[in-house]
C-alpha cells in the first residue's frame, strides 16, 4: 500500500481470538498474588495485587541488584561485625572476612543469607540505614509507590513492605541486568570458607528452577508474619512472564498454575514484517522529486490472545526530505499505538538514493565557490 507522507494514516488491526481451553484463571492460595507479561507489564491474573504486605526475603532482589548496579563486582567486602551473627538464614561469616562482592551477590540470592545482605549493606553505605535510603530512592525511581524497605535482607519491621505489584515490576526490571539474570537462574555456587582451604557450597532455595523447565528465577522469602513469598519469572518461545505470591501456603502450586496460565494466555503477533510499508516521499532539491521509503525493520508484540485491540500506525516520516539522499538512509518511522500508548515503531527507509540537482554547475560547485570568494 502506498500514501503520501503529508497524510497520517491508520492502520485498525483486530485482535480476536479464541481462549485456550486452559484458561480459566488460577485459584492460588496466596492472600497476594500477581502475574504480569514481563516486557509491557500488562497485568494477566491478580488478587490482592496493590495491597501493601511484608515482602520477607524478597527483599533481596532489590539487595542485589543495588549491588550489581554500584559497579565492580570483583571488589573485595570485608565483612563489618555488624553483618556478623544476624538471625535467620545465614552463611555464617566471621568479623574480617574478605569476600568478592559478587560472591556475597550468590549468596544472598541462592542461599537467601542475611548476614550476606546486611555485609553488602554496609559495605555500600556504611549503615543499614543509610543502604535502606538508597533502596527507597531507587523504590521511587521504578514508580514503586506501595514499597518501603527499612533492611536490605527482609526480617519483619511494621515499615518494611510492598505489594505483589510492585513486587513484579521491580522483578521485570532486574531481570534487564543480564548479571543479575545469570545469578538468579543458577542452581548451585560454590564460594570460599573464611580462613580454610574449603568452601561454601550455596543451593538456590527457588526449587522451581529444578521443576518447572521454563523458569529462569527469581527469590524465595518466609518469616513467620509474611509467610510464604515467592517471586518467579519464566521465559517460554520468546514470551517472558513474572508472577508474584505474598503470604501463600501452597506457593510452589500457585506459581505452576500461574505460570501455565500466563503461556496459555499470550502470543506473539506479527505486527509489521519487512516491506510492508512503502511510502512516497517529497525531495527537495535532487534530481528525482519523490522517493520512495520502505519499512527496513519488523514489530512483534506479546499479547493476550483473547484481547480485541485497535491498533493504529502513525506515519511520522517528514513532510519533506533534501537531497542528497543514500539509499538504505532512515527517513523516519511507522509507530504503532494502542490509544496513546505506544507499542512500538519500524524505520522507514529509502530504497534508493537520490543525487542533488545539477544546475548551472551544480550546487556543489556553487558551495565551493561561495567559501572561496
Amino acid at each position: 500500500m502506498s500514501f503520501k507522507n503529508y497524510f497520517a494514516f491508520f492502520l485498525v488491526l483486530s485482535s480476536l481470538f479464541v481462549f485456550s481451553s486452559h484458561g480459566q484463571e488460577p485459584i492460588v492460595s496466596a492472600e497476594h498474588a500477581i502475574l504480569i507479561e514481563a516486557d509491557s507489564g500488562t497485568v494477566l491474573f491478580e488478587k490482592n495485587g496493590r495491597e501493601q504486605a511484608p515482602m520477607a526475603s524478597t527483599t533481596k532482589i532489590m539487595t542485589a541488584l543495588l549491588a550489581i548496579e554500584s559497579g565492580d563486582l570483583s571488589r573485595m567486602v570485608t565483612v563489618s561485625p555488624e553483618a556478623v551473627g544476624i538471625e535467620g538464614s545465614s552463611i555464617y561469616l566471621k568479623a574480617e572476612e574478605v569476600l568478592r562482592m559478587e560472591e556475597l551477590v550468590y549468596a544472598v540470592m541462592l542461599q537467601s543469607a542475611n548476614d550476606a545482605a546486611a555485609a553488602i549493606a554496609l559495605e555500600l553505605s556504611g549503615s543499614i540505614e543509610a543502604f535502606a535510603e538508597r533502596m527507597n530512592q531507587k523504590a521511587q525511581e521504578l514508580g514503586l509507590y506501595d514499597t518501603h524497605f527499612t533492611n536490605p535482607h527482609g526480617l519483619d519491621d511494621a515499615e518494611h513492605y510492598t505489594s505483589a505489584h510492585d513486587l513484579a515490576r521491580l522483578a521485570a526490571y532486574a531481570l534487564k541486568n543480564p548479571k543479575f539474570a545469570e545469578v538468579v537462574s543458577t542452581v548451585k555456587k560454590v564460594i570460599p570458607l573464611s580462613e580454610t582451604e574449603g568452601s561454601r557450597v550455596l543451593v538456590n532455595h527457588n526449587r522451581l528452577l529444578r521443576s518447572y523447565p521454563d523458569v529462569i528465577g527469581v527469590k524465595t522469602g518466609f518469616t513467620k508474619k509474611s509467610g510464604r513469598c515467592l517471586v518467579s519469572a519464566a521465559e517460554k518461545n520468546g514470551i517472558r512472564v513474572i508472577a508474584v505470591t505474598l503470604n501463600a501456603p501452597d506457593d510452589w502450586n500457585d506459581h505452576r498454575e500461574m505460570l501455565d496460565y500466563g503461556f496459555d494466555s499470550l502470543e506473539i503477533r506479527e505486527i509489521a514484517a519487512i516491506g510492508d510499508y512503502t511510502l512516497e516521499v517529497n525531495c527537495a532539491g535532487g534530481t528525482k522529486e519523490t522517493i520512495l521509503a520502505s519499512n527496513s525493520t519488523a514489530l512483534s508484540l506479546i499479547l493476550k490472545k483473547d484481547d480485541a485491540m485497535e491498533i493504529r500506525a502513525v506515519n511520522e516520516l517528514p513532510h519533506f526530505i533534501f537531497a542528497p539522499v543514500r539509499r538504505g538512509e532512515k527517513l523516519g518511522e511507522i509507530v504503532f499505538y494502542a490509544g496513546d500508548r505506544v507499542l512500538g515503531a519500524v524505520d522507514m527507509v529509502a530504497e534508493e538514493s537520490v543525487a542533488p540537482a545539477v544546475e548551472n554547475g551544480g550546487i556543489l560547485n556553487k558551495i565551493k565557490s561561495f567559501f572561496a570568494a
